[in-house]
């Protein structure tokens, strides 16, 4: 099936909603109003004839200081003869994103479509402070807990300035030279070893 035709189909189950196609160079890519994005999984993984039954990432961009500021961007896949018993179907990709404003940074959670998204959606917060509604468990999951900021934003404050010193060589004594060698010849198997 070409992607016309899968626009047709998602066009045609979510009449209300804007699904806009947009240049890429690798995959067929779309973008839809956030507040949509939670129909649009529905519709991705159980419409009989798209069966997008993977999602296979999910993140996101800060395009600082342009609005709207970020794009939640999803890439599910759809494995074809595999999901759908035909065996014209092809599998086939599709990425999606959803635009935010900074200051509305928020849409729908996809977790009760695609349980995968969980972390996900835990990570994109973690970094860059999107808000994903209806989340089971939206909490942090790699900065600690007490951590300020969200760390993927572009304007994230540096914490620390440090001129960088290029032009200083890496000095060692010969004594730190030959304890480094004779460390290394010890850890190299002596068949290992060139003469």
């Amino acid at each position: 099936m070409e992607l016309a035709e899968r626009l047709d189909l998602l066009r045609q189950a979510l009449p209300d909603v804007l699904i806009e196609q947009v240049p890429s160079v690798d995959q067929p890519s779309v973008v839809v109003p956030a507040a949509a994005i939670g129909d649009l999984a529905r519709v991705l993984r159980t419409h009989p004839q798209l069966q997008y039954h993977v999602l296979a990432e999910l993140t996101a961009v800060d395009l600082w200081p342009v609005e709207p500021r970020f794009e939640v961007v999803y890439h599910f896949v759809g494995l074809g003869v595999h999901a759908l018993g035909d065996p014209q179907a092809a599998p086939a990709r599709l990425r999606v994103k959803a635009r935010l404003a900074g200051d509305q940074a928020a849409l729908p959670s996809i977790c009760e479509t695609y349980p995968n998204a969980n972390w996900y959606e835990r990570e994109v917060y973690d970094m860059f402070g999107v808000l994903f509604n209806g989340h089971p468990d939206l909490r942090r999951i790699l900065m600690p807990d007490e951590w300020e900021g969200h760390p993927a934003r572009k304007d994230y404050p540096v914490q620390i300035s440090k001129a960088v010193d290029s032009t200083m060589p890496l000095q060692v004594t010969e004594e730190e030279f030959l304890r480094n060698v004779a460390h290394q010849l010890e850890i190299v198997p002596p068949h290992d070893r060139t003469s």
